[in-house]
């Protein structure tokens, strides 16, 4: 066998929505999009969501929205991808980084209380894997500690927390519908939020600062009497980005998002044979404790102190794998930031990613569980 760590699952409906984007020949920053956060908003239950070509753009924008000055501090998990940190860096802030709990590889909350100081503005939870942060907990210690918060919803897309999606917890939600994700839009990502008019300038920001797009310039075209000339006025205002999400990828999300509950659901099966598999195995244990009740969960993971040698059998079977947790404390660019985070660098050693694509057939979990098995400990 060859079994792919990730996959995007893809469709008839997807195309169908392309060729109407294909047919319209407007390609950019278009009415598609505005019908993709328009949905997403009725899918996530927010007021308002900007679509954008990235969850590391969604980050950088979401900070935006609060004007921090420059110099203050923002907490962020050790063990998260580059981009939660990067996010604090692009707006000339300070990212502090916080432990995360043993068990859970979430944000070690009593630890965040140990690093705070008056500095700190704001904190970026991050729903690492799925696996959600108690986000009841963690927003009555932001109100305690009057911090702004931004979900890092990269890894959730349709999770819940106690009845409530992940991302609406926060001020503001930021998500991934990269390639590999929980859907997709090729590459692309949403930010959203319920306080409209603290976000509403990010439509700005995420087009070079222009104060109307394109396809909002075009359509006040069509509403101005024949002898004004004037459709094409812009103002750029604001130091903005080119961050923007086009048509082509809204019109894979629109189908994508359609199919989020039901692609989340094939996920905590292949999950709950994955836990299955390997129940009482003394040498192998699940990354974090799977709960279906809450979170939506990217991938499945396990920890094995002989990492890298069960990498390389499984790599010899025709199994791909990987390791999604590297502490950012331990990445050169961070490493002036970094300090007391213990946890984060010792139990990284031991996870591995296993393949958990909503594509996988039974036949190739059941390869995966009894290859895993017959590994030499």
């Amino acid at each position: 066998m060859n079994i792919r760590l990730f996959k995007p699952s893809l469709g008839q409906e997807e195309l169908d929505n392309l060729k109407e984007v294909f047919d319209r020949a407007w390609l950019g920053n278009g009415p598609t999009v505005v019908k993709f956060e328009e949905a997403w908003c009725q899918y996530i239950g927010s007021k308002i969501s900007i679509g954008v070509n990235s969850a590391t753009a969604a980050l950088h924008l979401a900070l935006t929205a609060f004007h921090f000055p420059e110099g203050k501090k923002v907490l962020v998990p050790a063990i998260t991808f580059a981009s939660t940190a990067t996010a604090v860096l692009y707006n000339r802030l300070i990212p502090v980084f916080v432990d995360v709990d043993p068990e859970t590889v979430s944000m070690d909350l009593n630890d965040l209380r140990k690093k705070y100081d008056s500095d700190c503005v704001a904190v970026i939870p991050v729903h690492n894997g799925g696996y959600p942060v108690p986000m009841d907990i963690l927003m009555d210690l932001a109100n305690e500690l009057n911090l702004k918060v931004i979900e890092d919803c990269a890894h959730c897309a349709g999770g819940e927390y106690k009845g409530k999606k992940l991302g609406t917890w926060g001020h503001i939600g930021c998500f991934s519908f990269e390639e590999k994700k929980l859907m997709t839009t090729g590459d692309g990502g949403m930010i959203c939020s319920d306080d409209e008019e603290l976000i509403a300038p990010l439509r700005a920001y995420r087009w070079v600062g222009i104060d109307k797009d394109t396809w909002r310039r075009a359509e006040n075209a069509n509403h101005l009497a024949e002898n004004e000339a004037m459709h094409w006025h812009y103002e750029i205002s604001v130091l903005g980005y080119k961050y923007n999400m086009n048509d082509v990828a809204a019109a894979i999300g629109l189908a994508q998002v359609k199919k989020l509950d039901m692609m989340n659901a094939r996920r905590a099966s292949i999950i709950k044979k994955y836990l299955e598999g390997i129940k009482g195995f003394e040498y192998i244990k699940e990354i974090f404790p799977y709960d279906n009740e809450n979170g939506a969960y990217w991938f499945f993971g396990i920890r094995c102190k002989k990492r890298d040698e069960l990498i390389i059998f499984l790599k010899s079977k025709g199994i791909s794998t990987g390791v999604h947790f590297y502490p950012l404390t331990l990445q050169p660019l961070f490493r002036k930031y970094a300090y007391d985070c213990p946890v984060a660098e010792e139990i990284w050693k031991s996870f591995i990613t296993l393949p958990s694509h909503i594509d996988l057939n039974d036949e190739e979990i059941n390869y995966i569980i009894s290859t895993v098995k017959k590994f030499e400990f």
